[in-house]
C-alpha cells in the first residue's frame, strides 16, 4: 500500500530583475515535473548529481518548499490542498533528517531541550515526566548514553550528532522519515553505523523512508527502489538490484561505469562511460531529452525536440529514455566511450 504518491511536482523559482526586482524575466525549473510512489515500510532511495533537484523534492514532498504544480497525497491526503492548522497537525506523521547535523541543531540548546522541543511543540500529553522518559528512550533508541541530556551540539562527534538528529527526527513517532543526504557529512567508517541505525529504526518502529544520496553504495545497501534524478526530473526508477544490475538509461548507465569494483583484475579491464560537457543550467534547461546534451547514446531529431516520458520497460523498471529497448539489446552503441577515473563516492565524472 502506498503512503505516499507524488504526481506531476514542479518547484520553480523565478529568476527577477529590475531595481526592486518586481519583474519576473524567467525560473529556475529545479524541479520539473516529477511522479514517484513509496510504498508503507519501504525506502525510496534518491540519486544524482549535485544540483539536480533532489533535496529540494524531498523538502517539497513535506511542504516544506511550496511546490509550484503537482499534488501531494500522503496516506490518502491531499497535503497541498490542506490549510495552516490542518498541515500542522499532520507533521507529526512526517519529519525530516538534515543532511549537516551542526547546522540542523541549535548549538544554545543542550540535547534534552533539543528532543522536548518537538513534543512540547504538538502538544504531547503527559507532562514533564513522560517527556523527560521519552527523551531518554529515544537515546537509548540511537545509540548515546543518558548524560548525553545536558550536554550541546558542539561537544559531540558528526556520527553524534547525527544521532540526535534522528531521535529528533522519531520523537514524535512519524510514518514517514525524508532523509537528506543522512551520511555524506560524516566519515566512511561512521557511515555504516549510521546507515545500520536507519535500518535498525525502520524495523522497530515501521518506518518508511526517502532516502537522498549521491553515495552509490549507500542507496544500494539500504534502499527497496531507487530513483535516477537528471536536471529536475527522475531518468530511471526500478527496484534497487534490478537497477544495479541492469541499468538502461544512459545516465544510469554511466552512473554505474564510474562506481568502483572491488576486483582489481575486472576493474582495470572495463571501460567507463565518460558523459562531456557540464550539466545545464536548470534555468534554461535543453529542449527534448534534458540528457541529450551529454548523452553517448543520441539519436538525433527526436531526442533533441521531444521529451520522453517515464515508462516500463521491463518489469517494474521505468525509463525515460526514447531508445531504451535498443540501448538494452545492443542496437545502439555509445559514441564516445573513454576511460575516466573512478571517483570515491561513486558518481559519475563529469567533463
Amino acid at each position: 500500500m502506498s503512503l505516499l504518491v507524488a504526481r506531476g511536482i514542479e518547484v520553480h523559482f523565478p529568476i527577477r530583475k529590475g531595481v526592486l526586482f518586481e519583474r519576473q524575466v524567467g525560473a529556475v525549473k529545479a524541479v520539473d515535473g516529477v511522479d514517484l510512489q513509496i510504498e508503507r515500510g519501504t525506502t525510496y532511495g534518491l540519486v544524482g548529481e549535485s544540483g539536480c533537484g533532489k533535496s529540494t523534492l524531498g523538502r517539497a514532498l513535506l511542504r516544506l518548499e511550496e511546490p509550484t504544480a503537482g499534488t501531494v497525497r500522503f496516506d490518502g491526503v491531499d497535503l497541498l490542498g490542506l490549510g495552516y492548522a490542518a498541515m500542522r497537525r499532520i507533521r507529526s506523521r512526517m519529519q525530516m533528517i538534515f543532511q549537516d547535523p551542526m547546522a540542523s541543531l541549535d548549538p544554545r540548546q543542550n540535547v534534552e531541550s533539543i528532543l522536548t522541543e518537538p513534543l512540547t511543540a504538538h502538544d504531547v500529553p503527559g507532562g514533564k515526566q513522560a517527556h523527560r522518559a521519552r527523551v531518554r528512550e529515544l537515546l537509548e533508541w540511537v545509540g548515546l548514553p543518558a548524560n548525553a541530556l545536558s550536554r550541546y551540539p558542539h561537544e559531540f562527534s558528526g556520527g553524534q550528532r547525527q544521532r540526535i538528529g534522528i531521535a529528533r527526527a522519531i520523537a514524535l513517532g512519524p510514518e514517514l522519515i525524508v532523509a537528506d543526504e543522512p551520511v555524506s557529512a560524516l566519515d566512511v567508517s561512521v557511515q555504516a553505523q549510521v546507515v545500520n541505525l536507519l535500518e535498525e529504526l525502520q524495523e522497530r518502529l515501521g518506518l518508511t523512508y526517502l532516502v537522498i544520496a549521491h553515495d552509490l553504495a549507500v542507496v544500494r545497501h539500504i534502499s527497496d527502489t531507487v530513483g535516477v534524478m537528471y536536471l529536475g526530473g527522475i531518468v530511471e526508477q526500478a527496484p534497487a538490484d534490478a537497477l544495479y544490475d541492469r541499468p538502461l538509461h544512459p545516465y544510469t548507465i554511466a552512473l554505474m561505469s564510474a562506481v568502483p569494483i572491488p576486483d582489481p583484475e575486472v576493474e582495470d579491464a572495463r571501460e567507463r562511460i565518460f558523459l562531456s560537457g557540464d550539466l545545464p543550467s536548470p534555468a534554461d534547461p535543453p529542449t527534448g531529452c534534458r540528457f541529450h546534451t551529454r548523452c553517448p547514446y543520441r539519436q538525433p531529431t527526436r531526442c533533441d525536440t521531444e521529451r520522453p516520458v517515464l515508462r516500463e520497460v521491463l518489469p517494474g523498471q521505468q525509463v525515460a529514455c526514447h531508445y531504451a529497448e535498443q540501448i538494452l539489446s545492443g542496437r545502439i552503441q555509445p559514441a564516445q566511450v573513454e576511460v575516466a577515473p573512478a571517483t570515491t563516492d561513486g558518481a559519475a565524472s563529469t567533463g
